[in-house]
């Protein structure tokens, strides 16, 4: 029996740090591992002319599609869409999508366009798909649902407690983001400031690179005027990530929308306590049905809040050890790579099928 040939296409791709990037690397590997011949192409690397002879020459069985509205620019070029429609088609919607760009009038349309060509509506997350059932009541049947993963790619030493000048009686936050609005970057950080104010053995570092230019400008001036305290690292190699989670106190994740991050996924993958913002997608890992929190939930409309918890977790290493803790024992509730994979490949599988 021939393998399966998945082409997979994304915003940006491995070896970027971005979550697409890692999110679709990971894919890649189990899925390979299991058979599968596996394709990766982002969309902002391509010309419409050139994703169209990737088409001719790879001649996927099917084709995934990471992240709706940022591949739209290839996914309904007039020259491609009549080649891809008759194709298997997989859509995974990110949360920015779901929770974002679906909500504004001149985004909506493209997003559901893109939603509507897939045969699978592939989601990772309980709240995604009511989103997207929500949007297409029509589409529930297409719906489905895959648990998501996590991995590591490495253990190469990051010591991020030397980047952020931090010694063993300070505490770490991390947030490691891609700098763009929707994450909170900014405002996270002048957060931190008003943290620092009244807790000088704090320190913060963000990791990730500059997706939004006239936003990460923004952030690269505070982040130099902040420098006692807060470092802003523009990448940290993949294999070099699971070091720099275990070396911070707290993971950060300031997000305004998420549909389930990989960031979440990977600090309680490292048993580290996370402030996350009260949102859909980070509820549902640190909190779950039952069971301790692996973390504190703060309003991201809300500095006041924010700052609270961060100083919470700052004076309070009983608290941290707990969360901590929890982190742990949710860890064990996440899927491994080679089951991610088998729910990708049922869901291409059906595509084919459909």
């Amino acid at each position: 029996m021939n393998s399966m040939r998945i082409l997979i296409l994304t915003p940006s791709r491995f070896p970027g740090t971005t979550g697409n990037a890692i999110t679709t690397e990971r894919w890649r590997r189990s899925l390979t591992a299991a058979g599968a011949v596996v394709e990766v192409l982002s969309s902002s690397e391509l010309e419409s002319s050139e994703f169209a002879e990737h088409l001719r020459s790879f001649r996927p069985d099917v084709i995934h599609i990471h992240h709706a509205f940022r591949t739209a620019v290839l996914v309904l070029d007039p020259l491609i869409r009549p080649q891809i429609e008759t194709l298997p088609l997989v859509v995974s919607p990110g949360g920015t999508d779901i929770n974002l760009d679906i909500g504004m009038a001149e985004r909506k349309e493209t997003v559901l366009s893109v939603l509507n060509m897939a045969r699978i509506i592939l989601v990772q997350g309980g709240d995604t798909a009511q989103s997207v059932w929500r949007n297409l009541p029509d589409r529930s049947a297409s719906i489905v649902h895959v648990a998501k993963a996590f991995s590591w790619f490495g253990n190469e030493d990051c010591e991020l407690r030397k980047a952020a000048n931090c010694s063993d009686k300070d505490v770490l936050f991390f947030l490691p983001a891609g700098i763009r609005p929707v994450k909170g970057n900014l405002e996270c950080l002048a957060a931190m400031e008003r943290v620092f104010e009244t807790r000088p053995n704090v320190r913060f570092v963000n990791a990730g690179p500059a997706i939004d230019a006239a936003y990460a400008a923004k952030f690269e001036r505070k982040v130099n005027e902040l420098a006692a305290f807060a470092r802003w690292i523009r990448a940290i190699p993949p294999a070099a990530m699971r070091s720099g989670y275990e070396a911070s106190d707290v993971v950060v994740n300031a997000s305004f929308s998420e549909g389930l991050s990989n960031s979440v996924l990977e600090a309680l993958a490292a048993e580290r306590p996370v402030l996350a913002s009260d949102v859909p997608g980070n509820r549902q890992p640190l909190q779950g049905e039952d069971g301790p929190s692996a973390g504190l939930l703060f309003d991201p409309r809300n500095p006041d809040d924010f700052v609270a918890k961060a100083i919470a977790l700052v004076d309070d290493d009983e608290l941290r050890r707990r969360l901590a803790q929890a982190a742990g024992m949710r860890r064990n509730a996440i899927p491994t790579p080679e089951a991610e994979a088998a729910g990708l490949l049922a869901a291409y599988k059906a595509a084919m099928g459909s």
